[in-house]
């Protein structure tokens, strides 16, 4: 079996080859929920990805890290992000596998794509404790470093290297999103001029992470349409999603969320969209229409760099892999929160609902809405349920003659990237790097999967794992053994319980014990435990 596997995979990588190597652009949106485009069911307008989604492959089990630094840094070194320094946020609390930056002998993709003769463009976030990409693999860097704190505001986005001046703007004509395609596109040019080198661009969107900062033409498509609530918008999803496949037909929606207010131990579970007051439901379906804009806006950018790549006809010979750092952020509570992340909310009405989304304002969506976005899963970023860890995935490249419209149910990862990226650019994962010894890939190479369908050996036996701020889980085959912070595991059958609505922990023992001792080693392999009793959030109590 291994010898015809090995066959396999070297006549996959002829079939590949005979074309020239592809450009590679990917696209990684902040905070997006599983269901909020409309190829994944969402009511949100995002023609340009589904029209990527409709004439390439959707994946309905790709996972992330659950919060954006730890999946960032699993994206760009294909490594878990514990192994690299990155398993918290960027604040160093003192162990190896937290140490708030991307580790010294880490590799990027970007330096490993540079070295198999790419082009390296980033624009958008990057998020890695480091201060400049640069010096990381990419050639030319626009966006924040940090996470995003403003989208009106240039000042706050930096460009690398420092001899190069970013593009400038009008008063009042500044969007971070906008400005990042802007100057993505700058980067393409930059790469055309050695027209013999492919380019790998990765386009790192803020949208829509919080604040929710959206034109307000983008609004106004909007306004309406979230007076209807949360409730009435899941129940509409679901249904879209078991329609386009993306979605087992036999689903269920999930309970209202719990969540876990500012500080809070014990958690609360989300209301009821009709026992809010009038006024509170104005104020949030405000907040969800801007979040809708700021993801159409997204859209229409993408459209714009598709338009670009046909221009120059490199359209068919690029793989496009779009995905999101995480499922959609809840925090803190079902109002969200106003002026900065914390548990500060302001209820607004009348005139003052006009002016939520403008540069004067900052505000997020709260948990009642990125439940609606995760739909029909439970919880969301932070967390290792289904809600945080599983994100949108389309995979377009007409040059590889993947099946149009075609749905994957298998699981894979973000680990998967990179050994996808270096196959597609038939490039073998080296031995060292500039001297100093690589850690092996933990991912596996997904193009025969896209391709042809093929399951090999190591991605239908392999386990996958997660862990964030305590949240943990390990999925494999079937099933999945997953806990909030501090509290014992459970044990669900993913394949029948994608919701995870039935608990089996006690009815399976040996099940959970043997999925249990998988994670413990790997927790102690890859530097994420002992599990850190203070993460130094002031959202976070010690654990006992």
């Amino acid at each position: 079996m291994k010898a015809l596997y090995t066959l396999f995979f070297f006549f996959v990588t002829a079939m590949v080859s005979t074309a020239e190597k592809p450009n590679i652009l990917l696209i990684v949106a902040d905070d997006l929920g599983y269901s909020d485009l409309g190829c994944y069911g969402g009511e949100i307008d995002t023609p340009h990805l589904d029209d990527l989604a409709f004439h390439g492959l959707r994946m309905t089990q790709m996972y992330n890290m659950g919060r954006c630094c730890p999946s960032r840094a699993s994206i760009l070194t294909g490594q878990y992000p514990h192994r690299v320094g990155l398993g918290h946020m960027i604040k160093d609390i003192g162990q190896p596998g937290y140490r708030g930056s991307l580790a010294d002998d880490a590799v990027t993709s970007g330096q490993l794509m540079q070295a198999c003769g790419y082009r390296t463009l980033l624009a958008g976030k990057w998020h890695l404790g480091t201060p400049d990409p640069t010096k990381h693999g990419f050639e030319q860097f626009y966006g924040t470093v940090k996470s995003g704190r403003h989208y009106f505001d240039p000042t706050l986005l930096n460009r690398f290297p420092h001899d190069l001046d970013p593009i400038e703007y009008k008063p009042g004509a500044f969007h971070a999103t906008d400005a990042t395609v802007d100057h993505a596109l700058e980067f393409l040019e930059m790469g055309r001029e050695t027209p013999e080198k492919p380019w790998f661009l990765y386009l790192a969107f803020n949208a829509p992470h919080f604040p929710l900062h959206a034109w307000p033409k983008d609004i106004e498509k909007y306004k309406d349409r979230y007076h209807v609530g949360w409730d009435v918008i899941r129940e509409q999803r679901l249904q879209r999603m078991k329609k386009l496949g993306v979605i087992a037909k036999n689903s269920k929606l999930s309970q209202r969320s719990l969540y876990w207010d500012w500080g809070e131990t014990e958690p609360l579970r989300n209301p009821a969209w009709e026992t809010l007051p009038k006024d509170r439901r104005g104020d949030l379906a405000r907040r969800m229409a801007i979040y809708a804009a700021m993801v159409h806006q997204m859209d229409r950018n993408i459209g714009r760099v598709v338009e670009d790549l046909k221009a120059h006809e490199e359209f068919e010979n690029t793989l496009i892999i779009f995905i999101s750092d995480n499922g959609a952020c809840y925090e803190w509570d079902p109002f969200g929160f106003d002026v900065w992340s914390s548990g500060n909310n302001k209820l607004h009405w009348g005139d003052q609902l006009e002016l939520m989304g403008n540069a004067d304002s900052y505000h997020s969506i709260g948990s009642g809405w990125s439940n609606a976005s995760n739909t029909p899963f439970r919880l969301y970023k932070h967390y290792s349920h289904e809600g945080g860890i599983s994100m949108p995935a389309i995979i377009h490249w007409p040059n590889a003659e993947l099946p149009k419209g075609k749905v994957i149910d298998r699981p894979a990862h973000i680990i998967d990237l990179v050994p996808t990226m270096l196959a597609a650019a038939r490039a073998d994962y080296p031995q060292n790097y500039q001297g100093v010894p690589t850690m092996p890939l933990p991912g596996v190479n997904l193009l025969n999967l896209w391709q042809y369908g093929q399951v090999d050996e190591p991605l239908s036996k392999r386990a996958l794992f997660f862990e964030h701020q305590g949240s943990r889980a390990v999925r494999e085959g079937d099933w999945k053994l997953v806990a909030t912070r501090g509290e014992p595991w459970e044990l669900y059958n993913i394949m029948n319980d994608r919701t995870e609505s039935k608990n089996l922990v006690k009815r399976h023992p040996v099940i959970a014990k043997y999925l249990a001792a998988k994670w413990d080693l790997w927790a102690e392999q890859n530097q994420v435990t002992p599990l850190p009793k203070n993460l130094g959030a002031d959202y976070l109590a010690p654990l006992k």
